[in-house]
């Protein structure tokens, strides 16, 4: 993959940037493997370190750690539930993290953990993997949307109403793929305390849905009922069956030329109740000039590659037929998909951006070091870490950060881009600076935006996190997150000198100004001050004369540097 790069940089006549020091290339690898800062004992030993291969060794050591799977865990929590539409969905956020988790750090394949999430039933808060049936309500169409999204890469939830505008995918096919999943429902358990949500299938026909079917094909009813064969229903001719209770509702409805009968045209025409919808067995594509028809029939296909299943399974065998089509080695798009996501969110680039919207009518960056990468990763049996270990292995992710130039813009990964810490990856790095487990805030002392949730990560999280299938360029923090960061009580209450705190413990253990400003970079920055910067914090100590409000300055200061939220 590298030679290939390379060999494009090179065509280009564009030198890639060296590789990273290995201060920057610990803080990297640790915070996209593992979610959290190095140790500032981390940082020096592996300075020391003369082995050559030590970067291999790294990253093997937190592929192993249960940090692993936690930090990953935390980022598909983000990328189903900040797409969710229904809020209910946070209710088993907690209980898919920990399966998450748990399936991450056993090294359950990518296609496994696929299958478990289309799959999925039972109890939310007992079963994990409901999370993204849970998060849209088991909604057909939301589903097919996001299962394109994020298992193929491709989102083609814009072919809802129209053939997409700008892929080959027409409106038929978005159908298709949401007629997977119109068995599948979410329904409150009743009498549970606390309160609580299950996945179930619904395959057998029921009395509405009957009905509805019907009403939508009347051939059988006028079969029945029509004795005299005129083409129409009338009250009389209905006496006796199971037509008569609702017959006159069926005329005041359906009957427009008041002639006290009824055309299969008119039952045809009878408006579907919205509450009808979820009752029904078969998907039903909408249509656009009648809106209150219950559309048309549509069986199940995966646009991709046109496989169908057939008609008339039940949910579970729909749903099981889906994850086998999606993950199939035939299927190219399943591993491009997560290669391209992972590629990103390590290298702050893709070779699709956006990284949920790639597609046969899109052009790749470097497409053979893509294609080289998924046939890898396919070949390893879909393996996560297998595919972790080989991006960060890469020159391309190892490269120092460097301002872009003119042709590095339009040929990527000749150096390492700047990204943004996660949400959760802040709170964990703000948590290590200070040797703590949490921070709660405090409502009573100006941290509003922190009411909503029970833990202090719960609730920074509500007010750092971003969705993380965003492009870098359109992450901006915004001034609630400045000020939390400036002024929040939960922070500097962390900061004293007089109190228990880390910082307490720094001016104690290193009374010398120069090894308490070392300590106070490698903490907070997992790097030794420059001679510039040394120079500046020690002339700032003389400065102000008094060492302990210094001290807290300046870890209030690189706190609040872009560098401590950033991923150099």
């Amino acid at each position: 993959m590298d030679q290939l790069i390379e060999s494009e940089l090179k065509k280009s006549n564009i030198e890639p940037a060296p590789l990273a020091n290995d201060e920057d290339f610990l803080r990297r690898v640790t915070f996209d493997l593992a979610g959290r800062m190095p140790t500032s004992s981390e940082v020096i030993l592996f300075g020391l370190d003369s082995n050559p291969n030590k970067r291999q060794a790294v990253i093997n050591e937190l592929l192993k750690s249960e940090e692993y799977g936690v930090n990953w865990a935390r980022y598909w929590r983000d990328v189903i539930y900040l797409r969710a539409t229904d809020a209910r969905s946070r209710l088993n956020e907690g209980q898919f993290e920990e399966w998450m988790t748990s399936q991450l750090n056993k090294n359950t394949s990518w296609d496994k953990i696929t299958t478990d999430l289309l799959t999925a039933s039972g109890d939310v808060r007992e079963n994990g993997n409901t999370a993204l049936i849970f998060a849209h309500q088991g909604d057909p169409a939301e589903l097919a949307a996001e299962t394109s999204r994020i298992f193929l890469g491709i989102q083609i939830q814009c072919a809802n109403c129209h053939d997409h505008p700008t892929d080959k995918w027409k409106r038929n096919s978005f159908h298709e793929l949401a007629a997977f999943f119109p068995r599948v429902r979410v329904r409150p358990v009743r009498d549970a305390m606390p309160r609580t949500f299950e996945v179930v299938s619904m395959n057998q026909g029921n009395q509405i849905a009957q009905r509805m079917k019907m009403l939508q094909d009347p051939t059988m009813l006028f079969r029945a009922y029509d004795r005299n064969r005129d083409g129409k229903l009338t009250e009389r001719e209905v006496q006796r069956t199971r037509m008569a209770r609702g017959f006159e509702r069926l005329l005041s409805t359906a009957d427009k030329n008041g002639d006290k009968a009824l055309t299969a045209e008119e039952l045809k025409s009878i408006p579907v109740p919205d509450n009808a919808r979820r009752f029904m067995t078969e998907y039903h594509m909408p249509d656009l000039n009648n809106p209150t028809s219950a559309g048309t029939v549509v069986h199940p296909v995966l646009f991709v590659d046109k496989k169908s299943p057939g008609k008339g399974l039940d949910d579970l065998d729909r749903r099981e037929t889906l994850s086998k089509f999606l993950t199939s080695k035939s299927n190219p798009w399943f591993a491009r998909a997560i290669v391209n996501r992972l590629w990103s969110e390590m290298l702050g680039e893709g070779f699709y951006m956006p990284i949920d919207d790639i597609g046969p009518e899109r052009s790749a960056v470097y497409p053979k070091v893509l294609d080289a990468l998924a046939d890898g990763f396919t070949a390893s049996g879909y393996d996560l870490k297998w595919l972790c270990r080989t991006i960060t292995n890469t020159r391309a992710y190892q490269r120092e950060m460097q301002k872009k130039t003119a042709g590095q813009l339009n040929t990527p990964f000749a150096a390492q881009s700047p990204t943004r810490l996660r949400g959760d990856q802040i709170f964990t790095a703000i948590t290590q600076v200070f040797g703590v487990d949490d921070l709660q805030a405090n409502p009573d002392r100006g941290d509003r935006r922190f009411r909503a949730s029970r833990t202090g990560r719960g609730q920074f999280s509500s007010l750092f996190t971003f969705d993380p299938s965003t492009s870098q360029e359109e992450i901006t923090g915004d001034v609630p997150q400045a000020l939390f960061m400036m002024n929040s009580t939960a922070i500097n209450s962390m900061l004293g000198t007089n109190r228990n705190t880390k910082l307490a413990q720094i001016a104690r253990d290193y009374p010398d100004n120069k090894d308490a400003v070392q300590e106070l970079y490698l903490l907070t920055l997992s790097r030794e001050p420059s001679k510039n910067e040394m120079k500046v914090c020690l002339d700032y100590f003389q400065e102000t004369n008094k060492r302990t409000e210094a001290l807290e300055d300046l870890m209030w200061s690189l706190l609040n540097s872009s560098e401590f939220i950033t991923k150099r």
